[in-house]
C-alpha cells in the first residue's frame, strides 16, 4: 500500500485551492479516460462503463468496466472502478488526478494523475503516474496527451513500462467530437493500440462514445478491435 500512499502525497503536493478559472474545452479519450476532465470543479459526479473486445483471434473476451469519478474539490478528482472480463472481476482500481492549471492564454492544461490496480488473480498492488496535457489550438482541434510510468509493482523493474496516450480530437460540431487515440506501452510487453472514435452527446448529460481500430501485442498481428463508453452526468 505504499505506493498508494505515494499517490495520496503526490497530488497534495499541489494546492487544490488554486484558482478556479473555466479550463478549455477538450474531450476525453474513450480508452484511457480521465479522472474527470482536468479544471474539474468542486461536486462533479459522473458514471460510466467502458467495453472492448477484439473482433478476431483466440482472445474476444468482453473487457469491460464501470466506475464512479468525483471532483471532491476544485481541481482534484477521484474514480472507483471494476474491470470485469465477462462476468469475473480482474481488478480493483483506484484513480486520483490534480489539475496544476492553465497556460498559453487559457488555452493549455496540464496536471497529474496517479492509478492503483490491485489484481485479484496475482493478489498484486501495481501503480502508474502519468502527467497530463491538453491543448486547444483553434475553434475545432485540440489534443490530450497522457505520458508516465505504469505497472510499478512488487516483481519491480520486469514490469514497469513507459505509457503514452495521445488523442487528436476535431469538433464537427456542438455535441459531435472525432478523434483518434494512440496507447502505446513500451516495456516488457509491448504493446500498441490505434483507435479512430466518435464522441456524440445524446443530451445534455449524456454522451455515447464508440471506437473501432486496430491493437497489437508484442511479437503478434495486428487486430481489429472495438470500444464503446456510455457516459452520464450526474
Amino acid at each position: 500500500m505504499t505506493r498508494l500512499w505515494f499517490g495520496l502525497l503526490l497530488l497534495a503536493a499541489f494546492p487544490a485551492d488554486a484558482e478556479a478559472q473555466d479550463a478549455p474545452v477538450i474531450a476525453e479519450p474513450m480508452v484511457f479516460d480521465l479522472v474527470r476532465p482536468l479544471g474539474a470543479r468542486r461536486g462533479e459526479l459522473e458514471v460510466n462503463a467502458l467495453a472492448q473486445r477484439s473482433l478476431s483471434g483466440p482472445h474476444r473476451t468482453v473487457e469491460w468496466a464501470p466506475e464512479i469519478e468525483y471532483a471532491f474539490t476544485d481541481n482534484m478528482a477521484i474514480e472507483l472502478e471494476l474491470p470485469f472480463e465477462d462476468r469475473h472481476v480482474t481488478d480493483y482500481k483506484l484513480g486520483l488526478q490534480g489539475t496544476f492549471g492553465q497556460f498559453n492564454r487559457g488555452r493549455g492544461i496540464h496536471g497529474v494523475q496517479y492509478l492503483g490496480l490491485w489484481n485479484r488473480e496475482h493478489r498484486r498492488f501495481q501503480s502508474s503516474v502519468l502527467y497530463v496535457v491538453g491543448n486547444r489550438f483553434g475553434r475545432r482541434t485540440s489534443t490530450l496527451t497522457m505520458v508516465g510510468i505504469g505497472d510499478v509493482g512488487a516483481a519491480g523493474a520486469e514490469t514497469r513500462a513507459l505509457l503514452i496516450n495521445h488523442t487528436s480530437f476535431y469538433d464537427i460540431a456542438a455535441a459531435s467530437t472525432a478523434g483518434v487515440e494512440v496507447n502505446l506501452r513500451i516495456g516488457r510487453a509491448r504493446s500498441t493500440l490505434v483507435m479512430p472514435q466518435l464522441q456524440q452527446g445524446l443530451s445534455r448529460r449524456i454522451q455515447l462514445q464508440f471506437g473501432l481500430g486496430a491493437a497489437r501485442d508484442e511479437d503478434s498481428a495486428w487486430r481489429p478491435r472495438a470500444g464503446l463508453r456510455m457516459v452520464h452526468q450526474l
